[in-house]
């Protein structure tokens, strides 16, 4: 009698999380986020670089699932993530909301990588400010 190998199960990939913390005050005494905005994501090991700057560059591959979120600087201060704006041939990012609150957030798959660097902006809305303020330089998703 023969026995097959059992296949492997492995687990879940975790999302990279992109996580824009913004200076409100800043922001909304400028007029735009330079200066005023510090990226991050969870994909340092996996080569992410640029952290603590507007211009990350997370390295993600096809099928990974991004995770973008915002937070105030000050902790008084009301900041969401209005709209991304990246080529749809490589993310669509969707707004969602976590269940019983008005928390947003944003995710997306990534359905293509190339040698290039993938330009996305992020605009915000900040504070009672009506027009959301787009980041002024580009953050990016960098493949493999």
């Amino acid at each position: 009698m023969t026995t097959k190998a059992k296949p492997r199960e492995t687990a879940a990939k975790r999302p990279i999380s992109i996580t824009a913390v913004v200076d409100a005050v800043g922001a909304l005494a400028a007029g735009d986020t330079q200066g005023h905005l510090y990226m991050y994501d969870t994909n340092r090991a996996g080569g992410s670089t640029g952290f603590g700057t507007e211009e990350l560059r997370t390295r993600a591959n096809r099928g990974d699932v991004l995770l973008w979120n915002c937070l105030a600087l000050e902790c008084e201060a009301y900041v969401s993530i209005e709209n991304i704006v990246i080529d749809p041939e490589v993310c669509e990012p969707v707004r969602k909301v976590y269940p019983g609150t008005d928390v947003s957030y944003w995710t997306g798959t990534v359905k293509k990588t190339g040698p290039e660097p993938v330009a996305y902006r992020i605009a915000f809305k900040l504070g009672t400010r009506d027009e959301p303020i787009t980041a002024t330089l580009s953050s990016s998703l960098v493949g493999q």
